[in-house]
């Protein structure tokens, strides 16, 4: 039997308990604050990163790990004649799944690479799925196709609480960031296609916390609920309330509160949650 390792990048929301649990290797993006680079989750935690990014002049820059990186993991990993799948964030997102497959067509071992089309938790639950089916013995060949089922089946919400960020990184004009800042009016996007489609704007949290409760009990009705997860950028009193609506209508569902990527934080600002789940 071939043993299957699992390699993602630093933007799939995971925790360092089940990083280890599984053996999955991790290829961290990078992220430049006035002019100093940070390998994320390695040089820079999501708090202190929340922090420098606040008082930063500009909007920190984030890059995808360098093809030799990857050669460098995919070539150690496959020495003993392991198969690797390398699931990554959202190919209309970033460079990294592109850089990924040019680095498996270079090594003589068998690399699979997958664009999860997904980030944060979405991505999460493909490698924590494919780690799990690796470790029970599966082929590669059935991993994949379980994958594309699970991505199919998952949806992921992602809420901004201040424009700043989206003003910085040039994505709205001032204009149109005062007429939102003063009519107090919160995103909501959804991930389709692996690409961010505005959904709506709300103007409370109440709002927010009824209209994401909504949209999850619409999506599960009549299913059996896999995994759920939030993702916050220190805003975990809001991931929370979120939590206790859901368990209102679903009791006993298992729902992971993690505290985002850097990487992720730097688009969304400081108070966003990206709240994903799926079903059977």
């Amino acid at each position: 039997m071939t043993n299957i390792k699992i390699v993602t990048d630093s933007t799939a929301d995971i925790s360092d308990e089940e990083k280890r649990k599984y053996g999955i290797s991790v290829l961290p993006l990078s992220i430049a604050i006035d002019g100093k680079v940070y390998r994320d989750q390695l040089d820079i935690q999501s708090e202190e990163f929340i922090v420098k990014m606040e008082a930063a002049a500009e909007l920190p820059k984030s890059s995808q790990p360098p093809l030799g990186a990857f050669l460098e993991l995919y070539e150690k990993l496959t020495e003993d004649g392991s198969e690797v799948i390398s699931i990554h964030l959202s190919s209309e997102l970033s460079g990294t799944f592109q850089t990924a497959v040019s680095a498996s067509n270079m090594v003589g071992g068998k690399v699979t690479v997958i664009d999860s089309m997904y980030i944060s938790k979405g991505l999460g639950f493909q490698v924590l799925r494919a780690a799990a089916l690796a470790g029970q013995g599966w082929t590669s060949s059935a991993i994949i196709k379980d994958l594309e089922d699970i991505r199919n089946r998952t949806s992921l919400y992602v809420t901004i609480d201040s424009l700043e960020n989206l003003i910085k990184g040039g994505r709205i004009g001032r204009g149109k960031a005062l007429i939102g800042s003063l009519l107090k009016i919160k995103p909501i996007a959804r991930l389709e296609d692996g690409i961010y489609t505005p959904e709506k704007n709300v103007r409370s949290t109440a709002q927010l916390i009824k209209y994401l409760t909504g949209q999850f009990l619409t999506s599960v009705k009549g299913k059996t609920v896999q995994a759920v997860g939030i993702a916050h950028a220190d805003a975990l009193d809001l991931a929370h309330k979120l939590k206790a609506s859901l368990l209102e209508h679903i009791p006993g569902i298992d729902i992971d509160i993690l505290c985002t990527t850097p990487i992720i934080s730097t688009h969304t600002g400081r108070g966003a949650i990206g709240f994903s789940f799926y079903t059977d």
